[in-house]
């Protein structure tokens, strides 16, 4: 297992992300996200982009797990989809890089597999997780040599729209738990404390909550819809 992996066992990542269409978009901001998460118990950041990422590192000491989303017209991948991605992501020092490892065509007819294989003799020792959206995905991904897999991306490709992280009772959760040997991190609407911890019991490695902790237009929309 490697190294970083160790730390997260049973705990917190915070994913600290604003798209440039939502109200906290800065990587200043995302920084201080960074340190609040931090000294609230956060285990790890998840963050998106060179920028934000140098931002964090330069105030938080937990590993953070880099992103880039990047549309591309002639592909639905936008999380990490290419060897640009990738590159921008080591000049920041990402200590993990995570990427769409989807069945989806990616951009430029490129397969996972070339990708992977070309990350791996460019940077060794990269730590990679692979964002998945079904158990086939996660069992193709540990064969590629990601160092954990993610369900971040379940519900999020056109095959398994409908499909819900948690309210399933976290059933592909439990379904890729059973068919990898390696980590499982549970990712994707995690909105609660109770969530996040039956994430955990049901076979999840760590678990990553973005949205109920770091977009404050989401955490108030929740409450407004509360109240109706």
């Amino acid at each position: 297992m490697h190294n970083i992996l160790l730390n997260l066992k049973g705990k917190l990542v915070v994913s600290c992300q604003a798209l440039d269409s939502e109200p906290l978009h800065s990587s200043y901001i995302m920084g201080r996200m960074a340190i609040a998460a931090q000294v609230g118990g956060a285990a790890g950041i998840r963050a998106n982009s060179k920028q934000d990422i140098e931002e964090i590192k330069a105030h938080v000491d937990v590993p953070v797990i880099g992103i880039v989303k990047r549309d591309y017209p002639d592909s639905n991948v936008y999380i990490t989809a290419t060897m640009k991605e990738i590159d921008e992501l080591m000049e920041a020092e990402a200590d993990m890089i995570a990427m769409d490892a989807t069945k989806q065509k990616r951009p430029g007819g490129l397969t996972l597999a070339t990708l992977v294989k070309e990350i791996k003799a460019t940077y060794p020792n990269v730590a990679l997780m692979a964002d998945v959206s079904t158990v086939e995905e996660a069992i193709h991904a540990e064969q590629l040599g990601f160092d954990c897999v993610s369900t971040t991306l379940v519900g999020y490709t056109e095959y398994t729209k409908g499909v819900l992280t948690a309210a399933d009772d976290f059933l592909v959760l439990k379904e890729i738990v059973a068919a990898v040997s390696k980590p499982v991190i549970a990712e994707g609407k995690m909105d609660t404390p109770e969530l996040a911890k039956r994430a955990l019991d049901s076979g999840a490695y760590c678990v990553v909550v973005g949205g109920a902790i770091t977009r404050p237009q989401q955490i108030t929309r929740n409450f407004v819809n509360g109240l109706k």
